[in-house]
């Protein structure tokens, strides 16, 4: 069993720090924001600011291929906690570019470590328990979700932006310790090659190269052409079919989480039974359906489309996650994991700056329509493609 290791405990119990801190303060810097300046669009931009942090991610998976895993995740950490620092600075709207400044660090940081503790598990677990090591990763994760924001929420409206910053950098600096007690045998890293540009683009080119990969990329990738859409509109939903502030958007994320606990459970079964594409096309279903019940001008019908929306795109990150894992070799897991980030990060920030972009003068109802039908056509593609089973084949972990 998982948890009957010491090691994964322990590994998750600096997650948990970690990912409280996270949610906590990525909720309140997109309400900073809308505080800040009154403006949708501008909450909108600290989250494409966000994913646009991802563009330089394939030298991140070059660098976590070639260093060692626990010194670079335990750096991360460490530097993120001195960059929570620098909001300590923000007081008024002529200091939002200091927000936008540290969202994109805090972006940047985070897929670095991504892709480092990927890898770690990759040589931590037996192939047969990755699917249920990402799977608890993301229930907790998501777990956290039910709480953290609200936290952070109230917090923020306590004692200000400062104070939940602090408490994420003390989040950072625990993380760090865990990994420093974490016994883990690290594994071989990646040759040195003469042809940088080579070496960078392995990533992609062993992605394009197997097909269950590809088809994975190309479905879940045109989803993100869409679904930034989102998080311009959860601030237009709440403050007009809501009519709530923006502190409630902490509320919306608590009920997502509660669907995201129920996917993170269930999901290494469903994958085992469907297969990666369809598991991750059934997650992009059910994520449909939950944004087009953001039309309902109910309360607790957008509070239970939340729900449905958190259980569907917990599967699909599971199912994408162990999919690059068990496809990719151990020398690879970094570059494949920044690739992969990468791929969905490009379609996934350009959605972000339009979605913010539209809002301002289309209704953001028919946003939210065109946002449901491009994920609901993502998702056939996805349930449509051939099955092939999960496997590492031999080659690749020779």
């Amino acid at each position: 069993m998982l948890l009957q290791r010491s090691d994964v405990r322990l590994l998750l119990a600096g997650q948990a720090l970690s990912m409280f801190g996270d949610w906590m303060m990525i909720i309140v810097l997109g309400i900073w924001m809308k505080v800040l300046t009154g403006s949708n669009s501008a909450a909108g931009l600290v989250f494409f600011t966000f994913a646009a942090a991802s563009m330089l991610s394939p030298l991140g998976g070059l660098v976590v291929d070639r260093l060692p895993k626990r010194p670079l995740m335990i750096g991360t950490h460490l530097a993120l906690a001195g960059v929570m620092c620098l909001l300590l600075f923000v007081h008024d709207e002529s200091d939002t570019w200091l927000l936008y400044l540290v969202t994109a660090l805090y972006g940047l940081g985070g897929d670095f470590f991504a892709a480092a503790r990927g890898s770690m598990l990759k040589a931590m677990l037996p192939e047969k328990l990755l699917a249920d090591a990402n799977g608890a990763l993301q229930s907790l994760r998501e777990g956290l979700r039910l709480v953290a924001p609200l936290a952070g929420a109230a917090l923020y409206v306590a004692a200000g932006g400062g104070a939940v910053a602090l408490i994420d950098a003390g989040t950072f600096v625990l993380s760090a310790c865990a990994l420093i007690a974490l016994r883990f045998a690290e594994p071989a890293a990646a040759s040195r090659e003469q042809h940088f540009l080579r070496e960078m683009s392995a990533g992609i080119v062993h992605i394009a190269h197997n097909r269950v990969l590809r088809q994975l990329t190309i479905g879940v990738g045109a989803t993100m052409l869409v679904i930034g859409f989102s998080e311009t509109l959860i601030f237009a939903v709440t403050s007009n079919t809501l009519h709530r502030g923006p502190s409630f958007i902490a509320v919306l994320g608590s009920l997502q989480g509660v669907g995201s606990i129920a996917g993170g459970l269930t999901a290494s079964k469903l994958l085992r039974r469907l297969g990666e594409l369809r598991l991750a096309g059934l997650g992009i279903a059910l994520f449909a359906v939950g944004d087009a019940f953001w039309l309902v001008p109910s309360l607790p019908v957008v509070l239970a489309s939340m729900s449905v929306a958190g259980l569907g795109i917990v599967w699909a990150i599971v199912a994408i996650a162990t999919a690059y894992q068990a496809r990719s070799a151990q020398t690879m897991q970094g570059r494949v994991s920044a690739a992969a980030n990468m791929l969905f990060s490009v379609p996934q920030t350009i959605s972000i700056a339009v979605g913010a972009a539209l809002v301002t003068f289309v209704d953001y109802r028919v946003e939210i329509v065109a946002m449901a039908i491009g994920t609901a056509f993502c998702a056939f593609y996805l349930l449509t493609r051939e099955r092939e089973e999960t496997r590492a084949p031999a080659a690749l972990a020779a």
